[in-house]
């Protein structure tokens, strides 16, 4: 079987640079080239050692002969990357978070119309993927319900797109609102935290963290915590692997890593 030729978008980012060495040294796969806005030269070393991928700064020259492009870039990364690829015949692998419902029904209508495969997953962390899953399946049997979600001083967006996930799997298993009691006197505004679905969420920002999600159910005389912690990006290395695979033996927009993983 060939290997499924992979293009990485936002290749020269943190992020970017963990796909790239993770698709190079799994066998079956490989990296055939990459883009990034912030180029400023046309190609870098093989993570390998042997030779040179190519770097674009525009993923519309860098989508030519790929499989799939993966995209941990943001928001507006993404979108350029699927209306760039999806009718190239290429597949999309969409880590960036914050996609607006407007920008998920472009990536519906491209995949379907195109016959090519976009997953799109606010985290490929397989252990805060089953942290999702088990909080859904816990979410009936409390009424309150706080979920704290830290992450390193340079995320764009707050809350995470991994903690909103999170929070609404508890929504979904509990099929109501949670209970979510106010103050009788906020000293400082927003301390109680925002809402999704009766959930308090607290978000917060600093070096030293990747990805924090911590899920604490209460109920009469007890409380459950659920816990999920990214140490450092290899993390998501295994889910976007078992990504890009899917994604050459699927058609459709797949939304959640949990359908890849048969939960």
């Amino acid at each position: 079987m060939a290997d499924i030729k992979v293009v990485v978008n936002g290749v020269l980012g943190k992020m970017g640079q963990e796909v790239l060495n993770a698709v190079a040294k799994t066998q079956g796969m490989k990296p055939i080239g990459g883009s990034d806005i912030a180029a400023v030269i046309d190609q870098i070393p093989s993570p390998t050692g042997e030779g040179f991928i190519p770097v674009f700064q525009n993923i519309k020259d860098g989508v030519k002969g790929a499989d799939v492009v993966v995209d941990f870039t943001n928001a507006s990364g993404a979108k350029n990357v699927m209306e760039a690829a999806s009718p190239a015949g290429v597949n999309c692998v969409i880590g960036s978070t914050g996609l607006s419902e407007e920008t998920f029904e472009i990536a519906k209508t491209l995949a379907d119309s195109n016959n090519t495969s976009i997953i799109i997953a606010p985290n490929f962390a397989m252990g805060a993927v089953l942290m999702s899953h088990l909080v859904k399946k816990a979410a009936r049997f409390f009424d309150y319900a706080d979920l704290t979600e830290v992450h390193h001083e340079a995320k764009i967006d707050a809350p995470s797109g991994t903690a909103i996930a999170i929070a609404q799997a508890a929504a979904d298993g509990k099929n109501s609102d949670f209970n979510a009691p106010n103050a009788e006197k906020q000293l400082i505004e927003g301390t109680r935290g925002g809402l999704h679905g009766g959930v308090v969420i607290h978000s917060g920002r600093m070096p030293g963290r990747v990805a924090h999600h911590e899920m604490v159910f209460g109920s009469l005389g007890q409380t459950l915590t659920i816990r999920h912690d990214s140490i450092n990006r290899e993390s998501f290395m295994p889910g976007v692997i078992m990504a890009i695979k899917a994604s050459s033996a699927s058609t459709g927009l797949t939304v959640g890593l949990d359908k890849i993983m048969g939960l």
